[in-house]
């Protein structure tokens, strides 16, 4: 495949995540969506800031640790980059999930322990 340049100027491509917690782990199942202008066959992924094996395709499941962002003709590449960490962690760790938006006093949030 190929990678195309992304425009310069106005970014409105949109990376989500489903469920949208902070930090991404590998064993959490996350979906990552590319948004933007076109169709899914137009998004274009990166991983690591190197073209990536899965154009044409709009979401998928991590499978390996990396940095990915994607692009879509007409809007660009998507601000900021979604990292995946993987479950190498020390076994006395905890990985502390919360939404992409600001966490308050009173939510709640889940706590996991990769053992």
């Amino acid at each position: 495949g190929w990678c195309p340049l992304s425009p310069t100027g106005a970014q409105t491509t949109q990376l989500l995540a489903e469920p949208p917690w902070r930090p991404l782990v590998l064993w959490d199942r996350v979906t990552p969506t590319c948004q933007g202008l076109g169709t899914a066959s137009a998004t274009t992924w990166y991983k690591d800031r190197k073209c990536w094996g899965q154009e044409g395709r709009d979401r998928f499941t991590f499978n390996e640790s990396g940095t990915y962002t994607c692009d879509r003709p007409g809007t660009g590449l998507s601000p900021p980059p979604l990292s995946a960490m993987g479950n190498s962690c020390p076994t006395d760790w905890l990985v502390l999930q919360v939404p992409a938006g600001p966490l308050l006093e009173g939510d709640t949030v889940t706590l996991r322990c990769q053992g």
